[in-house]
């Protein structure tokens, strides 16, 4: 049997006295590219949020590699969602990316020649490092996205929380985005996903959890991304959505240009 990389049992997160979340269960294999998905304020970010120890849980738990948080923190790196982040705060890319290093050198120890070198690796496998000394404000959102996830890659995890990394950049940073979390699924790391797209989630993930504040479905998507479980996942707004699974099923859905961000029907 695969070993569990992350585990949840009745998670309950509230806000306010309001559940957010309520009894979330799932087990995520490890070694495997996972997507969670739901709508608009389903409590995906929340749920991860959690998972990272940032929102804490009214009830329930959730086991990294069978063990708690606290135990298992160094291996877990979080890319969170870009417009969350003050990209106006004055930091060079490299700065950034060496962040990530803190879970080897504590927070308040200097970096070592040998951090500046993963750092610089970390930049060069998203293809930044020709912007390594250029300040954080003045990328573009699709080169900000790369950045950080360069500085989860400086962390040397062996979880990696991704929070909706493909909202905001063009086709052709989601290309190189998927294929670096491909590189790391190669190389036996567990990818976590938060991302919105139907039309892409067969072709990206291994596995799917549908959340809409409770677990509607999780597993092997082959066997979880199904009209009823769309269905149930999206509401009355999914007559299109039902539509949608059954188009991307046959492989008529249209399908986004490279370098564009509008679509044209595939022949």
């Amino acid at each position: 049997m695969k070993e569990i990389a992350l585990e949840a049992h009745n998670l309950t997160v509230s806000y306010h006295r309001k559940p957010v979340l309520w009894n979330i269960d799932f087990k995520i294999p490890a070694g495997e590219i996972i997507g969670i998905m739901g709508p608009n304020g389903a409590g995906k970010s929340t749920l991860l949020k959690s998972i990272m120890g940032l929102v804490p849980a009214s009830s329930g738990y959730v086991r990294i590699f069978n063990q708690n948080l606290k135990t298992q923190r160094k291996k877990i790196a979080y890319v969170p969602q870009r417009q969350s982040v003050d990209w106006d705060f004055p930091a060079r890319v490299i700065d950034v990316v060496k962040m990530g290093r803190y879970t080897h050198t504590g927070l308040f120890r200097r970096f070592k020649p040998m951090d500046y070198e993963k750092a610089k690796s970390a930049l060069e496998k998203v293809g930044m490092l020709a912007f390594a000394e250029r300040q954080i404000a003045q990328l573009s959102g699709g080169q900000q996205q790369r950045v950080f996830l360069a500085r989860a890659l400086a962390q040397e995890a062996e979880l990696y929380i991704l929070d909706e990394p493909f909202a905001g950049v063009d086709a052709a940073t989601e290309e190189a985005l998927i294929k670096i979390i491909r590189d790391l699924k190669s190389q036996g790391k567990t990818m976590v996903v938060v991302h919105h797209d139907l039309q892409t989630c067969r072709e990206y993930f291994s596995h799917l959890v549908f959340i809409n504040a409770r677990l509607v479905a999780s597993g092997p998507t082959q066997e979880v991304f199904t009209e009823k479980n769309l269905a149930s996942t999206y509401g009355g707004k999914l007559t299109l959505l039902s539509k949608m699974a059954e188009l991307v099923a046959e492989k008529e859905f249209p399908v986004r240009e490279k370098g564009s961000s509008e679509f044209k029907k595939s022949s």
